[in-house]
């Protein structure tokens, strides 16, 4: 199964580790350290602020799209796998 995370990007489900809202990432200094350490592997799909962030095994995406618009599609998502 894969999600749709903005820009034309898709990632399969098994590899997200996180999604997390902008509110968590702006409010918490160990997210903030955690972007720091992983700059290199940043990936911004969003052209304003973005409103969420995926974190995966190889690579974190800064998305367009909001983490409850995220969940809804990986769980529409899992209602068709059955």
């Amino acid at each position: 199964m894969y999600i749709h995370i903005g820009e034309d990007i898709n990632i399969r489900a098994r590899d997200i580790i996180s999604i997390l809202d902008k509110e968590s990432v702006n409010n918490s200094p160990l997210v903030e350290e955690f972007l720091e350490a992983r700059k290199e592997k940043v990936i911004n799909l969003s052209k304003n602020p973005f409103k969420s962030v995926i974190v995966t095994y190889d690579n974190v995406y800064l998305s367009p799209i909001s983490s409850g618009t995220l969940k809804k599609r990986s769980n529409q998502m899992s209602l068709h796998e059955f």
